[in-house]
């Protein structure tokens, strides 16, 4: 019988889209790789679908489930722990939109356009409640604040360069980087003068390699691969982002497995992309030795997260309690 009470309070929350996210961002890094010749176009199809099913797996349990709860989605956004994660319901949406595009273009087009707007609308709202409601506190900011917008825009430029939206994406581009030279420093400033964050939080501190690389990508993107003096600058800083991480590696093997350890599958795959690309550039003797050992390397990270994951759902102990 607690058993069964247990499970009845067991609900999807807005960080387990991550898991879309994560896949969305290895199907990307597939997609890549396919664009410079280095592997297979099918294994990122493959990865599309996947996310798209995951992705509307997730929303058909998801949806009902805030209905029911106390303050409905008033209470979602504004929750200060999970409130910026449910700006992954429409960015993975739009990443659903980019891999559509590659074989039926205008209806690739059409959804990723629909989700662009909803991100932009979603943001807007989200953040002019923050500013209002004046509601956050500097010791609950996490990295998952950077989603939003950051993640938002940038990859909405990428999208929207390949739909051939030329201004649309400079127009993100501009939407993300602004957003990330300005939340960033706020969220280093609380990083380093306010107390660490909870455990279950931690893995999110991966999310902060993701703007860089996501920036660089996306400038790649606007520029179609011009590498000048803007593309090496954003490569420097992606380096940094880098090695923090590797600092921070120590820190993550003492956490306890949870959902939010998918925060690392979409950043780290951003990372991929944005190595592949410098491999590519570089050209460096074993290139493809190199492009498979970055290829590999992300996907083995992600089966893991996957095989972890399923674990933890046999045993009841993926999915959060909730009150």
């Amino acid at each position: 019988m607690n058993e069964r009470t247990s499970e009845s309070r067991v609900g999807i929350v807005p960080n387990v889209f991550g898991i879309a996210y994560g896949v969305g961002g290895l199907a990307g890094c597939w997609g890549y790789a396919a664009m410079l010749g280095i592997a297979p176009v099918v294994v990122s199809d493959i990865l599309c679908v996947l996310t798209a099913v995951i992705w509307l797996g997730l929303l058909a349990a998801y949806i009902p489930q805030v209905a029911r709860r106390p303050g409905g989605w008033g209470a979602e956004f504004s929750d200060p722990v999970q409130g910026p994660f449910v700006a992954l319901i429409p960015i993975v949406g739009m990443l659903v939109g980019i891999g559509l595009m590659r074989h039926e273009r205008t209806a690739g087009q059409w959804l990723f356009g629909v989700f662009a707007a909803a991100t932009i609308l979603l943001v807007g709202l989200m953040v002019g409640e923050w500013v209002a409601s004046g509601s956050v506190q500097i010791d609950k900011l996490h990295p998952g604040y950077l989603l939003p917008t950051i993640a938002g825009g940038l990859v909405g430029a990428i999208g929207a360069e390949l739909a051939g939206w030329t201004g649309l994406a400079r127009v993100l581009f501009g939407f993300g980087l602004i957003s990330w030279l300005v939340i960033e420093s706020i969220m280093v400033a609380r990083l380093w003068f306010r107390p660490p964050l909870p455990p279950p939080l931690q893995p999110s501190l991966a999310i902060h390699v993701a703007p860089p690389a996501l920036a660089s990508l996306s400038y790649l993107a606007i520029t179609h691969g011009r590498v000048d003096a803007v593309a090496f600058m954003l490569a420097g800083y992606t380096v940094l982002a880098v090695l923090i991480q590797v600092r921070l590696f120590g820190l993550y093997r003492h956490l306890h497995f949870s959902s939010s350890f998918w925060a690392y599958a979409f950043p780290y795959a951003a990372v991929a992309t944005f190595a592949l690309h410098w491999i590519d550039y570089v050209h460096p003797p074993g290139y493809g030795i190199w492009a498979w050992v970055v290829i590999l390397a992300i996907s083995a990270l992600v089966v893991a997260l996957a095989v972890e994951t399923t674990a933890a759902l046999a045993r009841h102990r993926f999915l959060p309690q909730l009150r």
